[in-house]
């Protein structure tokens, strides 16, 4: 009989807030539990490419070649001289280009500029919060005397830096002058003028440098640097859906058996397996669940309050990496000011004492 009043009074009072916006569950059966559960968002992972750093020309230049050459000149003329009257002569300078005019290439850096890209790595969303027990509601209930409203979850952005092309490599060119080099040669002003006596060419050799390849470039691609991020996208709002059945003890606060240790906010590999068999089978069922940690005594209510609070966020995050949505998640931390036994501050009391006031508990809430 104690069941069928506490489940009645369970549909009458955690809906007294909202229960002319929603229909309640169709023939219920006394002695049962119903709360409302939510169609979770339905999220999707998503790669986007960007160009961090440009692809971009660079230039190697390559100088002039040369060889050196020997060429047969001619140093003296043939001539005729007389055996009387001897020959006149005199000696010329002649001017050669002992080496060619070249070019020569230096290069001019490509230059860049550092920009920004800001992608949008989440997309804007809402959740539904529940509000605080009013302070002058009548009510044991914990779900009495309360509101939710569906809050908006502000997009989340990520700024990559990169990097642009300015100007591109390129070259300027510089004139290398050669220079020219002579040499001397006699020549006849006046032949003999009796018996002419024939005298042979003199020939002589010079070495000059030439050209064999100007100065000259090459070009080499420099390949686009990329980084791949990765943004959140919506796929499928959530919303109300149906009324579940749970079981009744649920929807009181029921204790997760997780042995916290000292001053910390860890979970062991312990207290996880407790989570996945215990909590996670209930929130997969699709129902929402408020969390509370507590502390003992011991420190400052300040940072036991920390503490409480921290715990909680590690239950909370644990599940969400189980994938739960966190939309069914509320948790809070109450520090040392809900203690289960005599052991407060300036009590003297065993680690076990202690040990029981270092808790948490989940109970089944309604989804609006």
């Amino acid at each position: 009989m104690k069941k069928i009043l506490l489940g009645g009074a369970f549909l009458l009072l955690a809906t007294s807030s909202f229960a002319q916006a929603l229909t309640l569950p169709e023939n219920p059966e006394p002695g049962k539990c119903y709360v409302m559960c939510k169609t979770p968002e339905v999220w999707k992972n998503e790669e986007v490419t960007i160009e961090i750093e440009p692809a971009y020309k660079k230039i190697i230049t390559h100088p002039a070649e040369y060889k050196t050459i020997t060429e047969s000149v001619l140093v003296k003329e043939a001539v005729k001289t007389l055996e009387i009257v001897p020959a006149v002569w005199e000696t010329k300078a002649v001017s050669y280009v002992a080496k060619e005019d070249a070019n020569k290439l230096s290069v001019i850096n490509a230059t860049f500029s550092k920009d920004s890209e800001t992608i949008e790595t989440k997309a804007a969303s809402a959740n539904w919060q529940m509000s605080d027990k009013k302070p002058d509601c009548q009510s044991d209930d914990p779900n009495d005397c309360r509101y939710w409203c569906y809050k908006p979850v502000a997009a989340k952005y990520v700024t990559v830096p990169l990097t642009k092309l300015k100007s591109d490599a390129t070259t300027a060119s510089s004139s290398v002058p050669g220079f020219e080099k002579s040499y001397t040669r006699r020549v006849v002003v006046q032949p003999e003028t009796t018996r002419t006596v024939e005298i042979p060419a003199v020939y002589g050799t010079i070495k000059k440098i030439v050209l064999v390849k100007d100065a000259w470039k090459e070009e080499v691609t420099v390949a686009a640097k990329y980084k791949t991020v990765s943004k959140e996208v919506l796929v499928s709002k959530g919303g109300l859906s149906s009324w579940k059945e749970v079981e009744c003890e649920l929807v009181d606060n029921t204790p997760l058996p997780i042995n916290w240790n000292l001053n910390s906010a860890t979970l062991t590999p312990e207290a996880k397996r407790i989570i996945d068999e215990r909590l996670l089978p209930i929130l997969k069922s699709g129902v929402a669940v408020a969390l509370e940690s507590h502390t003992d005594a011991r420190g400052t209510k300040e940072s036991n309050q920390d503490l409480s609070d921290r715990r909680a966020k590690a239950v909370t995050n644990y599940l969400i990496s189980r994938g739960i949505n966190s939309s069914q998640l509320t948790g809070s931390g109450y520090g040392e000011s809900k203690l289960l036994n005599r052991c407060s501050d300036g009590v003297v009391c065993s680690e076990a004492e202690h040990a029981q006031n270092r808790r948490t508990t989940f109970r089944v809430i309604n989804q609006q």
